[in-house]
């Protein structure tokens, strides 16, 4: 029943057919039963194991990868390799395959967790009415027409609308649904508020919330499904994961690479179909399948294997360092997306503010014989923990407050009339409330108070535990004041009372709603010299000027506390009692901001994000905090700024897109107003970040590029994201961009180094396949160059250290090609560097080397033919290790020296020195040291097909080496020149480049 919240008792009770003093018959639970089904979430089907395994392979480069790995093992077989040889190489290939897929299914797995911790949320039992009887049932079999009771501490078994108050209120803390601050008062009305939002259905009990206060009976209008809880997890079905941004890039990039490769791969073929017969091969067909097994090593070679690793790996770190500023990341791509965040979408309540309701202003009379007539105090401290000053209205610090009668008795009435409890947790060591926040924000102001008649008691107090300290003042004044009579608060009177004795004195201690209890006070309390004055009319209007200006411009929530002495011996209250009061003061209250929270702000402004504050809570409410920590910083006009989640709605199509542009308050929303503000901000693609805690959060934490939980927010919330802030603070996630903006930049870096290192490796594959030499690398070397010698390195590159301005400049866009169209051209001059290095080294060794044969080149390039011609040499000089050996080295070192060029994407290595990362230094010795074990070790070295080289064979290794840091040096050099890529992209048609070049 939707519309419950808009009809009258009767005609809900008329609807289900139900009496609401017998509730449902035996056969009527039969029908609704059938009509309506059983109270549960329904179990949603998972994917099985072996489809989220199969869909880790579901990418271009990975199946090429495997083809390769597939074709090399049967090549290895056809030519009579066995053992090791034969599946070292597609073991390998394989290995890092099987390691990738496990972390997309591990990720995939946690993503469907948040669906079954949904329904934690659900109440066990419930005491429900039938056939005239009360009786204990398990929710389950709860069915709409149900009259159910609830009282204190009930979770709400599902959607009921109230039909009997059986006490003076009901309070129920829901905000794991709209993430209200405070609880709600409910009430038995129907509501003519239209296009009413959970917040405006005071009438209606939400499935999951919690009872606080009071007893009521309720009947049922919604069950599973059909419940707000049920509306949640629709929503979270609905949710498709959006693919991150550099994922994008990198598919893109994937797909450009294998498009490129399977050309070069079959143009190596077709070049050589005249070499099919020469004698050297044995036939034809053993000549096709050994310019095969060419174009394979060519695909392993053009293929960056470690890539995949890499980038997990330099993720990992990521999150490693994250987790130090508190922020836990629960899906490694959501590090980078980080990084091109442009709106943060943040909740109010605990992430901007404490969470934590504070006294911040208390009004007094000081005296009515001179002006100003009133005292305004304000009181430090953000938290429950009573640790804070109070200050007067010239802001200097009161060192003893207790000599303040106004301050003294407010402290007692706080502390007395008062059900809450305040107490310290060692294990969280932090300072919890159990009861009303509103109460125990009292309690705490309480303890600021302090004591009287102690000249030490600052000081003295502080000497404390933390456990005696959290309510020591608060049980001074219990034990000092003995509790005869309590009127609980009831929504007409809008106040409570509680009647005292202390040293045969009966003293009524009142606090309520202010216009409340001012209109039963008759005196005030002096706080000048304790003395009780007639309240007149200047008094009044004063205070209620003040109240106004509280709860008005500063937004607070106010209460009015009063006393009244009460004739000896009395020993119960009536709503009678409550009249004729003596006004003590007037407490301001409010859940306070974070104190990082405005330069948080202005670090995201100055980073060119935006922030869009999303509450719950009323819209004059939320614009004073967005005011306090700077949100409308040089705004005095929030028209167009500020928009309740009705109004929003209401705006037409073109109005509402610029109301997006704009939008820096978003109020009273509820659970799909949050997804439809991130669908409608990444429609104008914008990358959101959402942060939440409760249930009602996680539809939009899903939806969202990334969701952000809190660490003290639901198992649903936390399970729906990507990242849990362990501090709730906003300021965490401030820190969290700079550091996904410094991983992009990183991830960047080593991305473009094995690229240009797999272009060198295809240059020298390509280049000696069109000159007709022989192979001058195997592909288990070109495997071990890409794995070991590329990827420690390349892992080394994502500690680079971050730049200095890098939160001074606008987020990249969406878009943005990893490799654009200048670099493409950098990396292409410095791997086709490096594959014609590695040749040089290989040629060099047959035709200059000391220790080689000293051929004429024409013989090199003619080696097919060698056992058909007379020759001064033997043929099986080309089947010598020493020339490949050469080439493979000079691939590894050329390589290292290209590590030092991305310590930087344009500053030189004279600017930024190579001891800035000592971590790449580090793994350029380590991967020498390995490069060096495989060539001086068994069985390694056989491995490999490689053997020990000479100093000189090293010389000249360094000689071709080393060159590749001063071309690159030259790059540098026009790349900080404005119109540096210009002339470079001029000699290249626009179609040669990557799809993400020709855009960018």
């Amino acid at each position: 029943m939707e519309d419950a919240y808009a009809k009258s008792v009767a005609e809900v009770l008329e609807a289900f057919g139900v009496d609401r003093t017998k509730g449902l018959s035996d056969s009527q639970v039969e029908q609704h039963a059938l009509r309506y089904g059983k109270n549960v979430l329904p179990q949603e089907e998972s994917t099985p194991f072996w489809k989220l395994v199969l869909k880790q392979f579901d990418d271009l480069l990975v199946k090429i990868l495997i083809a390769a790995a597939v074709v090399s093992f049967l090549l290895a077989r056809l030519n009579g390799e066995t053992g090791l040889t034969a599946f070292l190489e597609p073991s390998v290939i394989f290995m890092i395959l099987a390691a990738n897929a496990a972390v997309g299914v591990i990720t995939e797995t946690n993503a469907e967790k948040a669906l079954e911790e949904l329904r934690a949320y659900q109440a066990d039992v419930a005491t429900v009415l039938r056939n005239g009887c009360f009786s204990i049932l398990p929710a389950t079999e709860l069915v709409p027409g149900d009259i159910v009771e609830v009282g204190v501490g009930c979770k709400v078994p599902a959607d009921m609308r109230m039909v009997e108050m059986l006490s003076h209120q009901l309070r129920v803390d829901q905000a794991i649904l709209t993430g209200e601050s405070c609880s709600v008062a409910k009430e038995l009305d129907s509501t003519s508020a239209m296009n009413a939002v959970y917040q405006d259905k005071t009438n209606i009990l939400f499935s999951g919330t919690v009872v606080v206060a009071g007893r009521a009976r309720a009947v049922v209008i919604g069950v599973g499904s059909n419940t707000a809880m049920g509306s949640i997890r629709d929503a979270m079905l609905r949710t498709e994961d959006e693919a991150t941004p550099l994922k994008k890039k990198l598919d893109e990039f994937g797909t450009f690479l294998a498009k490129v490769i399977a050309g070069i791969c079959i143009l190596v073929w077709v070049v050589n179909i005249g070499h099919f017969r020469d004698p050297s091969h044995g036939g034809f067909l053993r000549g096709a399948i050994h310019y095969f097994k060419v174009a394979v090593a060519l695909a392993v070679a053009a293929i960056p294997e470690g890539l995949p690793a890499v980038v997990t790996t330099c993720l990992a770190l990521g999150t490693k360092r994250m987790a130090r500023l508190n922020a836990i990341v629960r899906s490694l791509p959501s590090v980078e997306t980080l990084g091109c965040t442009t709106v943060i979408c943040s909740d109010k309540t605990g992430t901007l503010t404490t969470n934590m309701m504070s006294v911040s202003k208390v009004c007094v009379v000081r005296s009515v014989h001179q002006r100003p007539i009133t005292d305004e105090y304000s009181i430090s401290g953000t938290t429950f923990a009573p640790d804070g000053f109070i200050y007067d209205a010239s802001e200097n610090q009161l060192e003893f407050p207790p000599q303040s009668p106004c301050l003294l008795h407010i402290a007692m009435c706080s502390a007395l009339c008062n059900e809450s409890t305040l107490q310290y947790n060692p294990d969280k060591k932090s300072y919890e409330k159990i009861g009303e926040s509103t109460e125990v924000a009292l309690r705490v102001l309480v303890e600021k108070v302090g004591l009287p008649g102690f000249d030490s008691m600052p000081s003295a107090l502080n000497m404390l535990t933390k456990h005696e300290r959290a309510s020591y003042c608060n049980h001074y004044w219990e034990n000092q004041f003995r509790k005869i009579s309590v009127l609980d608060f009831s929504r007409d009177r809008k106040m409570m009372s509680v009647l005292c004795s202390r040293k045969q004195q009966e003293i009524m201690f009142s606090k309520g709603a202010p216009e409340s209890v001012m209109a039963r006070c008759t005196h005030i309390l002096c706080n000048d010299d304790g003395s009780s004055v007639p309240l007149t009319m200047d008094i009044r209007n004063e205070l209620e000027a003040k109240f106004q200006s509280f709860a008005g411009k500063d937004t607070l929530r106010c209460l009015a506390l009063a006393l009244k002495r009460m004739p000896e011996g009395q020993q119960s209250l009536s709503y009678d009692d409550e009249a004729n009061l003596t006004f003590i003061g007037l407490v301001g209250m409010l859940d306070p901001p974070r104190d990082e929270v405005r330069s948080a702000i202005h670090s995201c402004m100055s980073a060119g994000i935006r922030v869009i504050v999303v509450t719950g809570d009323n819209k004059s409410t939320a614009e004073s905090l967005c005011r306090q920590i700077g949100a409308f910083e040089h705004l005095d006009d929030f028209t167009g700024y500020s928009y309740t989640a009705s109004e929003f709605e209401g705006l037409p199509p073109l109005e509402r897109a610029n109301a997006l542009r704009r939008m820096v308050l978003f109020s009273r929303v509820e659970p799909s107003h949050k997804k439809m503000l991130v669908e409608a901000l990444q429609s104008h693609n914008e990358v959101v970040a959402m942060t939440g805690d409760g249930v009602n959060d996680a539809p939009a934490l899903k939806k969202a590029d990334i969701g952000i939980a809190m660490g003290s927010g639901t198992a649903v919330a936390k399970s729906a994201s990507d990242m849990v802030l362990a501090d709730d603070n906003f300021a965490t996630i401030v820190a969290a961009v700079a550091e996904g903006r410094a991983i992009y930049n990183n991830t960047k870096q080593f991305i473009r180094y094995m690229i240009s290192s797999n272009i060198g490796e295809v240059v020298c594959i390509f280049v000696a396949a069109v000159l007709g030499m022989p192979d001058t690398l195997v592909p288990v070397q070109l495997l071990w160059v890409n794995l070991v010698t590329d990827g420690l390195p390349a892992t080394a590159i994502g500690f680079n250290k971050p730049d200095g301005n890098i939160m001074a400049v606008k987020p990249r866009k969406v878009n943005e090609a990893v490799v654009s169209g200048w670099l493409f051209f950098r990396y292409l001059v410095i791997g086709a560097y490096v594959g014609l290095a590695t040749i040089a080294g290989f040629v060099w060794w047959f035709v200059y080397s000391e220790d080689g044969p000293r051929l004429p080149y024409s013989e090199l390039v003619n080696f097919d033919s060698c056992s058909t011609r007379q020759t001064s040499y033997p043929c099986s000089i080309f089947e010598d290790r020493h020339p490949s050996t050469v080439s493979m080295t000079v691939l590894v070192v050329v390589e290292m020296f290209n590590a030092l060029n991305n310590l930087s994407e344009n500053q030189s290595l004279l600017v930024i020195h190579p001891w800035s990362n000592l971590w790449l230094v580090g793994s350029i010795i380590l991967t020498m040291l390995l490069h060096v074990a495989v060539l001086y070790t068994e069985p390694l070295s056989s491995l490999f097909s490689v053997s020990p080289l000479t100093l000189a064979e090293w010389k000249v290794v360094l000689y071709l080496s080393f060159p590749v840091i001063l071309i690159d040096e030259v790059l540098k050099f026009f790349s900080r020149r404005p119109r540096a890529w210009s002339f470079p992209l001029r000699l290249w048609r626009r179609e040669m480049l990557p799809k993400e070049a020709r855009d960018n």
